[in-house]
């Protein structure tokens, strides 16, 4: 859908990306361990297994989407944005 809707509106001059991020320090986080019947503290140390070793925390994810939304990336578009600390690497 990113790709698609940068390709029909590219040539109004909009942007379209998006951004997709791992598991984040979040409220959310600590509910959907409830919500699995998982325990906190395991739930979270999984969530933070990945190459950086831990968890992003939701300014990280707001830098990327204000990067997005600058002049720094006028050139940028039909692109997803992976923020998630190398969980997908």
């Amino acid at each position: 859908m990113t790709r698609a809707l940068a390709i029909d509106h590219g040539p109004q001059g909009i942007r379209v990306n998006s951004v997709n991020p791992g598991d984040v320090n979040t409220g959310m986080l600590r509910d959907e361990a409830r919500q699995l019947g998982q325990a906190e503290d395991g739930f979270l140390a999984e969530a933070a297994d990945r190459p950086l070793r831990r968890m992003g925390e939701p300014r990280e994810i707001a830098a990327a989407v204000v990067w997005l939304a600058s002049d720094e990336s006028s050139y940028v578009t039909g692109s997803a944005l992976v923020v998630d600390g190398g969980g997908i690497a």
